[in-house]
């Protein structure tokens, strides 16, 4: 991962209907979503859907395919993790210690 990437996958992630749309395939898991079941799901136009998840195969968060008729969305997972890693694999790396709990895991 490098830092244009990061970039470019968090400002996609940074569009409201966008984040709606990749936390909604991350939680279908592997299998995906119709394009029409999740549409229905998000209760948005069919043009809009297609401009947002445009956006999110083009910085690789999303992949379709296309199954006769019908196209599935799925969420990229390795590519998830990847920007999640990117994200925290330094964290405190340049402060001795620990670093501070995450806020989930302070609640805990």
């Amino acid at each position: 991962m490098n830092i244009e990437t990061a970039a470019a996958q968090l400002e996609a992630l940074g569009n409201p209907t966008r984040l709606n749309i990749y936390r909604t395939l991350v939680r279908a898991g592997g299998s995906g979503l119709p394009v029409g079941k999740l549409q229905l799901k998000l209760d948005i136009a069919a043009s809009t859907l297609s401009h947002h998840i445009r956006k999110l195969v083009e910085v690789n968060l999303v992949s379709q395919e296309r199954q006769a008729t019908t196209l599935i969305c799925r969420a990229n997972y390795a590519s998830m993790n990847g920007l999640l890693g990117y994200l925290a694999d330094e964290c405190c790396i340049d402060e001795a210690g620990a670093c501070a709990p995450v806020a989930s895991e302070a609640a805990a």
